[in-house]
């Protein structure tokens, strides 16, 4: 197996077919619906809040609302469909969590999105999960996760989940690879590429992401979506204060599975950090949408399938070398 990470990896272009890249179309197809960009926030409570999942929504970007504050879901749900948006939610695995999908069923209330949110997502649990939404709720589309082998994919996708999200503990935030020894940091393209293979349905790639470039190098190792953490944190509209440190800005952002979400010291695996303040989301976003159409006329197509088929080399730490 060929290991390597975003930095190791350059696209080698083809021939641009197009006469400018505002005619690359960036648009992807999850769950039956068309999204502007193969990306989502990730589902942390410093990056998505009932705002953004709203003003996201209503501009065709995909996002899943992250699962910190439980007793607003169902709320958040009728919310989304009264304003005829579709709703994503997050779950998780405790006895509480069946409850909670049992009254949505009950009372027909029916998310379009769910994501099993684990951090350990190769789980008998994960898979008794799956199994019961699909019983209670069929019509929902199950995202599974998070992993990092082919044997998870298939596991997962064979309980029944509609995509898998791979990555475990690769993200900025993420301190799973120091406090327990496993994780695909340092090697989450490569467990994407080796995950995609086996699957048989969408993969979303989760952690790691530095760079804009990053999400068209996801895509052409399998990945149909992309979830970013710290690149989409920091905004206006960001959840977290915003603090001055010498004449510099900063928000706050932190992991799901940090002290500071958590609210104790107890089987800590995050980190809090600052990230620097970005402005406006809806800029970064136009941003990430214009290098990806940049990317789409390089591999020498028109549309996201041309950078799938784009050649590759490995030149380990390449990305920085001469800056």
């Amino acid at each position: 197996m060929e290991i390597f990470d975003y930095e190791d990896i350059q696209l080698i272009p083809n021939k641009c077919v197009i006469n400018s890249r505002s005619e690359a179309d960036t648009t992807v197809e999850l769950g039956g619906r068309r999204f502007k960009i193969p990306v989502v926030p990730a589902n942390m409570a410093t990056v998505i809040n009932d705002e953004i999942a709203k003003w996201l929504a209503t501009n065709d970007y995909f996002y899943i609302m992250h699962r910190f504050a439980p007793e607003t879901r169902r709320a958040f749900i009728e919310t989304m469909h009264a304003a005829q948006l579709y709703a994503s939610i997050s779950v998780g695995v405790k006895s509480s969590e069946y409850d909670f999908i049992d009254d949505l069923a009950a009372n027909q209330i029916v998310p379009e999105y769910i994501t099993i949110d684990i951090a350990h997502g190769h789980a008998d649990s994960v898979i008794a999960m799956i199994k019961h939404i699909k019983d209670v709720l069929p019509d929902s589309f199950v995202i599974a996760g998070n992993v990092a082998t082919p044997a998870a994919v298939r596991d997962l996708e064979n309980a029944g989940a509609d995509a898998t999200k791979v990555g475990v503990g690769p993200g900025k935030a993420c301190i799973t690879k120091v406090k327990t020894g496993f994780g695909t940091g340092g090697w989450q393209l490569a467990a994407v590429r080796w995950c995609a293979k086996a699957a048989r349905k969408p993969i979303i790639a989760d952690g790691g992401v530095r760079t804009n470039g990053d999400i068209a190098k996801s895509i052409r190792f399998g990945a149909t979506m992309v979830m970013i953490g710290s690149m989409l944190a920091g905004h206006q509209e960001s959840p977290g204060n915003i603090l001055k440190i010498d004449g510099k800005t900063y928000k706050q952002y932190y992991g799901s599975a940090s002290e500071t979400q958590k609210g104790e010291h107890k089987n800590v695996e995050g980190k809090q950090m600052l990230v620097p303040y970005r402005g406006r989301l809806v800029d970064t976003l136009n941003e990430m949408q214009e290098d990806l159409q940049s990317s789409i006329s390089y591999a020498g197509g028109r549309d996201l399938k041309a950078i799938t088929k784009c050649d590759y080399v490995v030149v380990k730490n390449s990305i920085y070398n001469g800056d």
